[in-house]
């Protein structure tokens, strides 16, 4: 593992932004991490514990999955998934909802669901399982450009998304990991579904072999200052490992010219690939 990290962190010293990650191994249930408990804008990778904030509410009864649910046009004026371009006033269920909140990371999808849930309980979940270091402070981001501060954004960590992900893979076998999260196996498993149905897929596993199963979610910041991702990574239909990867203040241009969006995705893909080899 040592040798692994040492090789991690060179990729990240090379780099002329800043990089956080938290590394866990399924095989030998190590872990490391470089700024695992630092903060960075989440961007989209908060919406992993807003998914299972609301499969917890399922399982409490208080929203069925296959709920009809209106997608009303006070959600659509954002600039983020699908549901943004068509006419207001359909209905898809619940549990769809929450599969386009998750795969083309549709912030229509995601405004709605928020206000179903509401803030306090999503940020009471996070808190409950051990998320410290992770605040949801709105459902459709607003537009507030590169230079915000933390306090305007949804905030969280590499070890906060970690051990969430961790924890929603242990809980399709374990019932303690499933009930800490308040959910059921089966719950747990549909969300790992949802994740690996994910749709933008040139981070995490970018440089992976063909077929390689990753249950992700990216994130990309305001005016590209950051690009995440956190996921769980397969290989021979076993789980190998947790990787969140969160980067802060990417040059719109690197000294080369390429769009730091570019190469801050590429870093993060051999981040992935790195840990794959030295893993699997």
């Amino acid at each position: 593992m040592e040798s692994l990290i040492k090789e991690l962190n060179g990729q990240c010293d090379a780099q002329p932004f800043q990089t956080g990650w938290y590394l866990k191994s399924f095989s030998n249930g190590k872990s490391a991490a470089r700024a695992g408990d630092t903060v960075f804008p989440s961007a989209s990778t908060r919406k992993i514990s807003i998914l299972m904030a609301a499969l917890k509410a399922v399982h409490d009864g208080k929203f069925d999955l296959k709920k009809p649910v209106e997608v009303l046009k006070k959600y659509q004026d954002n600039k983020s998934g699908t549901f943004q371009h068509l006419q207001p006033g359909f209905t898809v269920q619940f549990q769809d909802m929450l599969v386009m909140m998750i795969i083309v990371s549709d912030n229509t999808a995601t405004g709605t669901v928020v206000d179903m849930l509401g803030l306090d309980a999503i940020n009471d979940y996070c808190r409950s399982i051990g998320m410290t270091g992770t605040v949801h402070r709105f459902g459709i981001p607003p537009r507030i450009g590169r230079g915000h501060s933390m306090d305007a954004v949804t905030t969280t960590t590499p070890a906060d998304q970690g051990l969430l992900l961790h924890l929603i893979q242990q809980g399709t076998t374990e019932p303690d990991a499933a009930e800490r999260l308040g959910c059921t196996p089966e719950l747990c498993r549909l969300a790992i579904d949802i994740l690996s149905w994910q749709k933008l897929s040139w981070r995490l596993p970018a440089l992976l072999p063909m077929g390689t199963v990753v249950a992700h979610k990216t994130g990309t910041g305001q005016e590209w200052r950051n690009n995440n991702d956190a996921g769980i990574i397969f290989y021979q239909d076993r789980p190998l490992f947790v990787l969140a990867v969160y980067t802060e203040h990417v040059p719109l241009e690197m000294p080369d010219a390429m769009p730091g969006f570019t190469i801050a995705g590429y870093h993060i893909a051999r981040l992935s690939r790195t840990c794959f080899d030295a893993l699997k």
